[in-house]
């Protein structure tokens, strides 16, 4: 081997040994331009801790129910942590266990009253509140005119009972939506009178599933007064309710010289039903075109009916003076109180309670009677459904303010619904201290 094989020889030896230091720096040169190629700013991504807030007071995590409380901050913190955000890495969360539930607050039943009338189909369910009151969680009213034709055929026709179990079918799934503890279901003057009333009430039963109660005059009047007794002037030694109705008008004299008590119907001290209604009379004397005679004359019939009474003076010299007033409840009472409100829409919350002088009473009959039916359709407070009731319901009303004149009268929406919860709330005990109430079912 010449000199110059020889040299070469080394050099190739020395090249392959060289050969792994220099495939190390190529691939460390190559990471260091690839942190080179990163947009500045950019860090590396630390980890946290992840953090676990402490729920707040009362708070209670859902468990689906209807009803349940909303979830709590923990919850909402591990339901978050499933959805890293961008340029973060996702902490890994250590699982949160869960709160014991807190027991549930005792939830007072609900309670139901249905009112069928000569007129109106009326449903409030309602939940106790403080002593003597109650909140009212859903409602339904409908005008139905069940009693329409029953002075001059003595039955209920067939269209009249088609709108009421129409009306009543919706009552039954409101009834089925709630949790209803205590419920009743009354009948009044059309079902009473009616020679097919008691059939009626079994075709409902098989139709909507309601068992309807009727309920005799008495006590309806004693439930008008458990309805609208709150609304009494505490101040006064005498009062005088009534309740115009589409088939009969009830009538109960209080007197409250031994003081005021919550529970009024114990003061009752004569009562009476009247056999006329704003349906009936409308129906024997028309109602959409009325002439100041032919109103006097409905005032007449009905002041003669009054004096068939014979307790009316039981309350004595009281009746007229400044400790006596009357409190009415009917849709009568309620409408002469929107027209004096001029309201553009009938509301409850400004016309219950209403106080009305003698004069300005006189003065809203006189108006309304002086109206044309067209003008009555056109009054938000009346409309079409009452422009051809309102004037038989005025002659009621002016009828009771001759028998018994008083300085004012009060308005009350309410009535027999109010009576019924009221009356099914003391009966369960639910306003007594420290006491559990009773879920039953009627």
């Amino acid at each position: 081997m010449t000199k110059r094989q020889r040299r070469r020889r080394r050099k190739a030896v020395a090249k392959n040994a060289a050969l792994p230091d220099a495939a190390a720096k190529t691939a460390k040169d190559d990471d260091r331009s690839a942190d080179r190629a990163e947009p500045r700013g950019t860090r590396k991504p630390r980890r946290r801790r992840p953090r676990v807030r402490a729920a707040k007071p009362g708070a209670v995590a859902s468990d689906g129910a209807e009803g349940a409380a909303a979830p709590a901050a923990p919850a909402r913190a591990e339901a978050n942590s499933n959805q890293p955000s961008a340029g973060k890495s996702a902490p890994t969360l250590a699982p949160v266990r869960a709160a014991r539930p807190a027991p549930a607050a005792h939830r007072p039943p609900a309670y139901a009253a249905l009112d069928l009338g000569t007129n109106n189909c009326r449903l409030l369910i309602a939940i106790p509140t403080r002593p003597g009151q109650f909140r009212v969680i859903d409602a339904f009213s409908r005008i139905v005119r069940l009693g329409e034709g029953l002075s001059r055929t003595g039955s209920l026709s067939r269209g009249a009972m088609d709108r009421a179990i129409a009306a009543l079918g919706i009552c039954a799934q409101k009834l089925a939506a709630r949790d209803v503890g205590n419920m009743r279901l009354i009948a009044t003057e059309a079902c009473r009178s009616a020679a097919n009333g008691a059939e009626f009430i079994e075709q409902v039963t098989r139709q909507t599933g309601l068992e309807l109660e009727i309920v005799t005059r008495e006590t309806e009047a004693r439930l008008a007064v458990s309805g609208c007794g709150s609304l009494i002037d505490r101040s006064a030694k005498g009062a005088v309710l009534f309740d115009i109705g589409g088939g009969s008008s009830e009538i109960a004299l209080l007197d409250l010289r031994g003081g005021y008590t919550r529970r009024l119907a114990s003061r009752i001290v004569a009562w009476t039903s009247l056999p006329v209604g704003v349906v009936t009379l409308a129906e024997r004397h028309g109602g959409r075109d009325i002439t100041p005679e032919l109103f006097e004359r409905m005032v007449v019939e009905t002041v003669e009916m009054i004096h068939r009474f014979p307790e009316r003076d039981r309350l004595g010299s009281i009746v007229g003076g400044d400790q006596f007033h009357l409190l009415g409840t009917s849709g009568t009472v309620t409408t002469l109180a929107g027209v004096h409100l001029n309201l553009e829409r009938y509301d409850r919350r400004q016309v219950d309670g209403l106080w009305l002088t003698d004069r300005e009473a006189d003065e809203l009959v006189a108006r309304i009677a002086g109206w044309s039916f067209d003008e009555r359709v056109a009054n938000p407070c009346i409309g079409s459904d009452r422009a051809d009731l309102v004037l038989a319901g005025c002659a009621i009303l002016q009828a009771i303010r001759r028998v018994w004149p008083a300085p004012t009268l009060r308005v009350a929406d309410r009535g027999l619904r109010e009576g019924l919860l009221t009356e099914m709330m003391v009966a369960d005990g639910v306003w007594r201290r420290n006491e559990p109430m009773r879920k039953t079912r009627g």
